[in-house]
């Protein structure tokens, strides 16, 4: 019976990126029917494409235990991809305060289902 510490395979990307995905989608309806700024959500969604496309590149890395710079490019790079969505969520947030705070609780949703599904996805998986 494989525990919580149990090493585990890595899950495949692509349910998590599709629920994320499907938050920022299923975001629209909602901002139209509200009448919420659009560009709240416009700027969600192309920083939730920017976002995927940037850790695509990084997961394209052959990372692990005997690659130890390209699992450290891909630590900073994640962490650097967080980093970036804060900065731009801010600059918006000094000039429009409304579409900042619409934008990251859009994303702050789709990241938060991407992750949960991908913790779910890890451990419901077999063990290594």
């Amino acid at each position: 019976m494989p525990s919580v510490l149990t090493p585990r395979q890595l899950p495949g990307q692509l349910a998590p990126v599709v629920t994320g995905t499907a938050v920022v989608v299923l975001a629209l309806p909602v901002f139209l029917v509200t009448r919420w700024p659009l560009g709240a959500w416009a700027l969600a969604a192309v920083l939730w494409v920017v976002s995927q496309a940037f850790g695509y590149v990084l997961r394209r890395l052959r990372f692990g235990p005997g690659n130890l710079a390209a699992s450290s490019v891909l630590a900073f790079g994640m962490m650097f991809r967080a980093i970036a969505v804060l900065v731009v969520v801010l600059a918006v947030a000094v000039s429009n305060a409304h579409v900042a705070l619409g934008a990251a609780v859009v994303y702050a949703l789709a990241y938060t289902l991407e992750l949960g599904t991908a913790v779910v996805m890890y451990f419901a998986g077999p063990a290594r």
